[in-house]
């Protein structure tokens, strides 16, 4: 079988080239793995919010080639909502494919619905195929809105999937498996998913490397590349294997760690800290518009950067107010990294003297950058 470039967007990358955008608006999870922290998921984006970035993105002049639903939480967690989203987003963008990205809990109760509204993709979010890896990766599994114990979770995500493959199919909607190896865990059932996978129907299928996150009792580094390597050319004898690029998509980012570049703003006596919008505390990977927490970097008293504390922002709504007050909220810090932002947001605090940066890199590798670490070494 082919192995492709990944053609889907980074969330909230702008890029000249159309690619399809990602747009984090689903509410509530349906699981939560045990690698990824907090429990509480970062604010989802309202469909008038999304809308407003799609429009201002169109005011850019940038091409969008597609729309995927794809978090903080999981679609089919509010399926009543997704179709409203989608109802909206079909109404506004009549001739724009869309995409849902889900780990399939009632897809196949919703897929005829999805592809009468238009849905042209489904990503699903596949790890496992046996219930003791599945009770490895995740801390609870929730179907509907009852707890259960998560053997009975793990049974019912297994047959979910399975039967959200066929209905797609059936319902002339593609799919895309998109697997995380967990180093450890599930990388002996990684050959397992691709033939299940293709014998349901899925057209093809992603590797992405797995990590422990936020939680200081999970030791879970990353599978090696050597491991990727191997299960990609196993699972490339079965079907179609779409690979992420090694580099962002190239467009209105910085330079990514390590690479430095001229004209990146610099920490002062004012303003010596920066603030980073992440999810899982390793990631640069929220949009402006939807971030409601920072963390916040800056030197501590031998000069190196550490991290300093997390600060509340404003919620959404409140138009240019909320700029304003985000502004006076980051008066410390003289930049502000994102993956995406609107033009409004980013001339308000401008002219207030804090700098947004839009970039998808890992937050230390970013933060190193800012403060002339490079490549020779890496601030803590």
């Amino acid at each position: 079988m082919t192995i492709i470039p990944f053609l889907e967007t980074r969330q909230g990358c702008c890029c000249s080239t159309p690619v399809w955008l990602s747009l984090p608006v689903a509410p509530q999870a349906a699981a939560r793995i045990r690698f990824c922290g907090e429990d509480k998921l970062p604010q989802a984006v309202p469909l008038q919010g999304a809308l407003t970035w799609l429009a201002d993105l169109a005011a850019q002049g940038k091409s969008i080639a597609g729309l995927d639903l794809n978090g903080p939480g999981d679609p089919l967690a509010t399926p009543a909502m997704t179709m409203q989203i989608l109802a909206g987003l079909r109404e506004q963008y009549p001739g724009l494919p869309m995409g849902v990205t889900t780990m399939g809990l009632g897809l196949a109760e919703q897929a005829g619905f999805w592809a009468e509204h238009g849905v042209t993709r489904v990503t699903l979010l596949l790890d496992a195929v046996s219930p003791e890896a599945i009770k490895k990766i995740y801390t609870w599994i929730r179907p509907g809105k009852r707890s259960i114990p998560l053997a009975e979770g793990a049974a019912i995500l297994i047959a979910e999937q399975a039967g959200g493959i066929a209905a797609c199919k059936a319902a002339g909607i593609p799919v895309c498996i998109r697997t995380t190896v967990y180093a450890g865990i599930n990388e002996q059932e990684v050959e397992e998913i691709a033939r299940l996978a293709v014998a349901l129907g899925a057209e093809s299928i992603s590797l992405l490397p797995g990590r422990g996150w936020l939680d200081p009792e999970v030791q879970l580094v990353p599978p090696a590349p050597e491991v990727m390597a191997a299960l990609t050319r196993k699972v490339a004898g079965l079907m179609t294997v779409v690979c992420p690029p090694e580099e962002a998509i190239p467009g209105e980012t910085v330079p990514k760690s390590g690479k430095g570049g001229p004209g990146l703003p610099k920490p002062t006596a004012a303003r010596p800290n920066v603030a980073v919008l992440s999810s899982n505390g390793m990631d640069i990977d929220l949009h402006l518009g939807q971030a409601i927490k920072a963390l916040i970097y800056g030197p501590r008293e031998d000069g190196l950067a550490c991290l300093l504390e997390a600060r509340e922002l404003p919620e959404p709504g409140d138009g240019d107010n909320r700029w304003l007050n985000l502004s006076e909220i980051l008066k410390d810090c003289f930049a502000l990294l994102a993956t995406s932002a609107g033009q409004r947001p980013r001339e308000i605090l401008s002219s207030h003297g804090l700098t947004v940066l839009l970039l998808e890199d890992n937050v230390e590798g970013a933060v190193d950058m800012l403060y002339g670490g490079g490549k020779k070494g890496k601030n803590r």
